[in-house]
């Protein structure tokens, strides 16, 4: 009888894990996090080439090599931020601590790294190489976090589904400020001094940036911590043994994000180039609020088509905006309506890679019984993000050096018009295939996870049960 009475109080246990439930204030205030860091890093993301070249001053050779050396550094620095959060215990918590350490570094350095100084030659290119390393490095021990910290948020698949949907959207909004004012932005404060300007316009956003990050802190809570725990570099890496789900989520991340910077960073030279106004840089830039359609709408698509079917209708819409965008040529309105399919596309795409990382760390445990939310969350989401943000500069700045672009000519050559049409249109294209065939994949894994899910709770319930036993 009691045995019974044991497997009906698991059971109970298990389900309430289940319906775990985030209160809605907290799920927006999670996404304050994913606001903050796109604020500032969407500016890095979209405009560090174009800044570089064209206001710093660097040649777009020796810009391209600086962004892909500061990206293996930070490459190599997430999972080393990753292993770091798994043996953090403080009364705050694994992850949420991490917020408050690194809000202020964060805002400062990204700050220092548009500020231009009075340097020149070997010195200007070293200033610009550790600022860019210090200011990606801190902002992966910002991010690292974000996605480390949903899954002791709540147990619920849902919950976590919607806490990362507002999360993105509220990105999203940091995405479309980043995007669309501070170049403007950055004239009206300069004055005709643009580098003065920017140095300005991206301190003001700091201080927003770090502000969200406090509120986000303060606001947030772990559950579950107090069971898990400590777990050593040999076990972090033995949670990765056997978990497919989490190797394909890695590599169709990392040519997302590879494909989503070499469009960006190539998107600038696009418009004021190929288009012949730089103030259509502002102006496309602006629509990517549009994205949030497609993110308020992910719930919605996953109930029917599943995460693997969503990531994919939303990949391929990404890719058939893009080349919406290379057939309308100069007709601007065309080229609009396409440039708004790709971002619903895109961004809704990276709303799903985000939620299924965070699956594969539940996976992870049920193969292994270790638990490594910081490890497999780093890789999977800062370290695809890093170095994907890496490879794509780099490709966008080879293939624009190779075709011959100059950013001291103010009208460029047939060819560079050319290479930098190739390298915004039908590159990302390119890449984003390899993400949609990775899904394609992913569809068996997917199908197992009521199992896995149900076999964690009862573990977890069990675990509970005895823990109290053990202090009666």
């Amino acid at each position: 009888m009691s045995s019974n009475a044991n497997v009906d109080s698991n059971t109970a246990s298990a389900q309430a894990l289940l319906n775990d439930t985030l209160p809605w204030h907290r799920k927006i205030t999670y996404g304050f996090t994913d606001m903050s860091g796109n604020l500032l890093y969407c500016i890095i993301s979209s405009y560090m080439l174009y800044f570089f070249t064209n206001v710093f001053g660097l040649s777009v050779g020796t810009a391209g090599v600086l962004l892909l050396i500061g990206r293996v550094f930070d490459a190599i620095g997430a999972p080393v931020m990753g292993i770091l959060v798994d043996h953090t215990h403080s009364k705050y918590g694994k992850s949420r601590p991490w917020f408050l350490w690194m809000s202020l570094p964060f805002a400062i350095f990204v700050w220092l790294l548009f500020t231009t100084p009075a340097l020149s030659g070997t010195l200007k290119v070293v200033y610009a190489g550790v600022m860019y390393i210090l200011a990606d490095l801190s902002y992966t021990a910002m991010s690292t976090p974000i996605t480390s910290v949903l899954p002791n948020l709540t147990s619920s698949t849902d919950g976590r589904m919607q806490a990362n949907s507002i999360r993105l959207v509220l990105g999203n909004v940091g995405n479309f400020f980043a995007v669309t004012f501070i170049i403007p932005f950055a004239g009206l404060l300069g004055g005709g001094n643009e580098q003065k300007g920017w140095s300005l316009a991206v301190g003001v956003y700091s201080i927003v940036a770090f502000l969200l990050l406090i509120i986000a802190f303060f606001d947030m809570r772990e559950k579950n911590i107090e069971n898990e725990k400590v777990i050593t570099i040999k076990e972090s890496l033995k949670a990765t043994k056997g978990n497919w789900p989490w190797v394909l989520i890695v590599v169709a991340n990392l040519a997302y994000w590879t494909a989503f910077i070499v469009r960006n960073a190539s998107m600038p030279y696009y418009f004021q180039y190929n288009m012949g106004s730089k103030g259509l840089i502002s102006f496309f830039n602006g629509f990517t609020i549009i994205q949030v359609i497609g993110m308020a709408s992910v719930p919605f698509f996953v109930k029917f088509m599943h995460k693997w079917g969503t990531t994919i209708f939303f990949l391929l819409m990404t890719m058939v905006g893009q080349a919406w965008v290379g057939l309308a040529g100069s007709n601007v309105t065309s080229a609009l309506i396409g440039w708004c399919v790709a971002c619903i596309g895109s961004g809704s795409a990276c709303t799903m890679f985000f939620a299924m990382v965070g699956d594969t760390v539940d996976f992870g445990e049920w193969k292994t019984g270790i638990r490594a939310n910081g490890f497999l969350t780093a890789i999977g989401a800062s370290f695809c993000i890093q170095m994907g943000s890496g490879f794509g500069s780099f490709i966008a700045s080879m293939l624009l050096k190779g075709f011959g672009f100059n950013a001291a000519n103010a009208t460029q050559s047939s060819s560079s018009l050319g290479g930098i049409s190739f390298t915004f249109v039908w590159v990302p294209i390119i890449i984003y295939a390899i993400s949609v065939i990775l899904m394609i994949m992913y569809r068996k894994w997917e199908n197992h996870e009521p199992v896995v899910k149900a076999d964690l709770a009862k573990r977890n319930a069990e675990a509970e049960k005895n823990a109290e036993a053990a202090q009666a």
